[in-house]
């Protein structure tokens, strides 16, 4: 019979995690107690914030049903090491989609798994290779966690830094904001050596320290970190402006469209038209629009133009070779 209450509570949570009804009998039987105590104990949980449904009947039941708030969870170690790994690959790659929220969340968890959890983790993680598009972009999921507790904690950030022309440099920082671009991961912070804001490349970091001195945040000279950066990277880069119209209604563009891309503006009930400007090469652009799924029409520049046609060339010539393939050739 479990008689420390804390521990019951926990047992009966990650029993009711598990996407079943359960009987008040069984539940009894499972924890050692009466019925009784496990209806206390559920309305323990319901204080807590748990959202559990009963059902009436003779052997009335319990199940842990969407909420509107997210309670904490309870996690076993294989869901906690699966997780982590997730995160941890999606995180280290930049991929779309994955943002500061998803670093904050593998921050937190790596903070309370187990030695001998995180070891597994960490051996997954070495066994596996993800497919990359080979910029060199690939960064330590250490990296971002560091950074992503010192942002949230408004704590300053000291790291090391290697410019792209190789120059090295140590920088002390106010983090502000992390990006992703789907791409690479920047950080947008107040670099207080210099006396104004920086984005910083996070695969470029080394080192990265959380100085455990905490700071009030200072206003941005735009009103998003994503704003910043796109500006930063305008400044820094040869970009060129381009002109796009969709087949597709402007909320469904939007909604697979990059933020940092910006937002297309509706034509008709049934298109749109995206007006963006980027410092990507136009290979990047061009394949990143035919992946948004959606038929769609390049006004400007010329060079945009001229590159989609070739790469729809070359997709059109490799689907006729394949579909002349028959089984046993």
């Amino acid at each position: 019979m479990t008689t420390d209450t804390p521990a019951r509570l926990l047992t009966l949570l990650s029993l009711l995690q598990t996407p079943r009804e359960w009987p008040g009998g069984e539940l009894a039987e499972r924890l050692g107690v009466s019925r009784r105590t496990v209806r206390r104990d559920i309305d323990r949980l319901r204080e807590l914030g748990y959202p559990v449904q009963a059902t009436l009947g003779a052997e009335g039941g319990y199940r842990l049903v969407a909420g509107k708030a997210m309670p904490p969870l309870v996690l076993d170690d294989e869901e906690a090491v699966a997780i982590a790994v997730g995160l941890r690959a999606g995180a280290g790659h930049a991929l779309e989609g994955v943002d500061e929220a998803s670093v904050r969340a593998l921050a937190k968890l790596e903070q309370v798994l187990p030695s001998r959890l995180r070891h597994r983790v960490s051996t997954l993680q070495a066994a596996t290779t993800p497919l990359t598009s080979g910029d060199g972009a690939s960064i330590a999921p250490e990296t971002l966690t560091v950074m992503a507790s010192t942002v949230a904690g408004r704590e300053r950030l000291r790291f090391a830094y290697r410019a792209g022309d190789g120059t090295e440099s140590r920088r002390v920082t106010e983090p502000y904001r992390l990006v992703s671009t789907g791409r690479r991961w920047y950080l947008v912070a107040y670099d207080l050596d210099r006396a104004d804001w920086r984005t910083f490349r996070v695969d470029r970091v080394s080192e990265p320290f959380a100085t455990g001195a905490r700071f009030v945040p200072r206003e941005l000279p735009t009103g998003s970190a994503a704003e910043y950066l796109r500006r930063s990277m305008q400044r820094h880069q040869e970009s060129y402006d381009f002109e796009v119209t969709f087949a597709a209604p402007a909320p469904e563009v939007a909604g697979r469209l990059p933020k940092w891309l910006g937002t297309p503006e509706p034509l008709d009930a049934g298109s749109c038209r995206l007006r963006a400007t980027v410092g990507d090469a136009v290979e990047w652009t061009a394949l990143r629009l035919a992946l948004l799924g959606f038929e769609f029409t390049v006004q400007e520049p010329e060079e945009l133009v001229d590159c989609v046609r070739e790469l729809g060339g070359r997709l059109t010539r490799a689907a006729g070779v394949a579909g002349a393939r028959t089984p046993g050739n």
